[in-house]
């Protein structure tokens, strides 16, 4: 019995995961090869055995019966055959038995090497079968060691995977022997014809799959998260919507008193959450996401949409570094513009101010503002207010105190947006 065989067939079993079969096809192969190579008189018709409970290794190889032997790799006289088979005949190919000693230690060197080539292949086929269907699940495993500066070789029990250093926030702190949980990503080749499972804490998709494992709901999609995302480390914001007008999504996955999306935050090492409803306008999707700021203007151009917000709101609006601002527009996937009450009633005034200094003859015409009621454009025009010029020329705070209930800057951007489309 081989015995250091058969230990190599249940290490590989029971560490790697790899069947015997598997493992005895990688090594016959390598053998037939070395075979060839090492021992003279062998040709191309070269077969190995293993036996799969022994390891006893049985070499063949297979020469044509001639009368006169023209090629000895291929072919052996009738005499020598009948020596080995006597019931051979001229024309038969004859089975010959090799000893394994016959390879000598040449042969096993040469065979290492495709070996180990062919069971990185299988180690790689256990790999892709074990691991490619769980792509997009929380994976727990213990640091074992880094690499390349804080990227992280994570030990999995069968495996290991690697936490690239881009794949975690940059906030976080590992030691060997710490435990962490992450996202698997992705299973991929690697150069030496191996595979690797590639793991992330910072794509968005691990924050929702800690919610579903958090959130009973969105497992049974009684509510689902719509849109994620996120600045690791530092910002998380998703949109929820519930299936079911009983249940109130931000507040099934907030959980009572919190405790839902407390658990989450621990794992995130208390990383800012945001939980808004999802709506399918625009807008509305807009206004939850800014609450309880509140939304003086709004404009959309694709793929730009354009606010305007009380200046006591502004930076928590726009956020630390811009960040909230940033994000808000990754989720509506636009360029969001934010812009502060005052600084937008300025800039009106500006451009008020410019146009009347226009020659356009139609501003001296009788007022007419499209989108304002004929009843205040009457008392606009009562006021002294009778032409676009004369509204273009006014003092913000003139028209508020001769016409009340009169908001000037919404008479202005009404009155420049009139403007653009007849020049437009």
């Amino acid at each position: 019995m081989n015995k250091d065989l058969i230990a190599i067939f249940e290490y590989l079993e029971r560490e790697k995961g790899i069947k015997r079969e598997i493992v005895i096809n990688a090594i016959t192969e390598s053998l037939r090869a070395a075979a060839r190579k090492s021992v003279k008189g062998l040709g191309e018709k070269v077969s190995v055995e293993i036996h799969p409970k022994t390891g006893e290794i049985e070499v063949y190889t297979q020469k044509k019966i001639v009368e006169k032997v023209a090629n000895p790799q291929e072919e052996i006289s009738i005499e020598d055959a009948k020596a080995l088979e006597s019931e051979c005949q001229i024309g038969q190919w004859l089975e010959i038995a090799i000893t394994p000693q016959d390879f000598g230690r040449i042969a096993a060197q040469a065979a290492r090497q495709i070996i180990s080539q062919k069971l990185k292949g299988a180690e790689r086929d256990v790999i892709y079968e074990e691991y490619r269907h769980r792509a997009g699940e929380i994976i727990s495993g213990t640091v074992k060691r880094f690499i390349r500066g804080r990227t992280i070789v994570v030990d999995l029990g069968k495996v290991e995977a690697i936490l690239p250093e881009r794949n975690y926030p940059k906030l976080e702190r590992y030691d060997v022997g710490d435990k962490v949980q992450a996202l698997l990503l992705e299973v991929r080749d690697t150069d030496g014809g191996g595979a690797e499972v590639i793991l992330t804490r910072s794509h968005p998709e691990f924050v929702e799959a800690l919610f579903i494992q958090e959130v009973p709901e969105l497992h049974d999609k009684t509510i689902a998260i719509e849109k994620i995302v996120r600045d690791p480390g530092y910002r998380t914001k998703l949109a929820v919507r519930s299936y079911d007008p009983k249940v109130d999504p931000v507040g099934t996955c907030v959980g009572v008193r919190g405790t839902r999306i407390k658990n989450v935050i621990r794992e995130l090492n208390n990383e800012k959450i945001d939980v808004v409803p999802y709506s399918d306008d625009l807008k509305q999707l807009l206004e939850n996401l800014l609450s309880p700021a509140t939304i003086r203007k709004v404009k959309s151009f694709d793929p730009k949409i354009s606010i305007v917000v009380a200046d006591e709101d502004y930076p928590t609006v726009i956020g630390k570094k811009g960040m909230n601002a940033r994000l808000i527009g990754q989720l509506l996937q636009r360029d969001l513009e934010v812009q502060k009450l005052t600084e937008y009633q300025k800039i009106l005034s500006i451009h008020m101010a410019e146009l009347s200094e226009s020659e356009d003859a139609s501003f001296d015409e009788r007022l007419r503002v499209e989108g304002v009621s004929g009843l205040i454009t009457e008392s606009l025009v009562s006021a002294g207010f009778d032409t676009l010029r004369k509204l273009m020329k006014a003092d913000p705070l003139e028209i508020p105190t001769k016409v009340p209930g009169v908001n000037y800057y919404d008479l202005a951007d009404k009155v420049l947006e009139q403007t653009r489309k007849r020049k437009g």
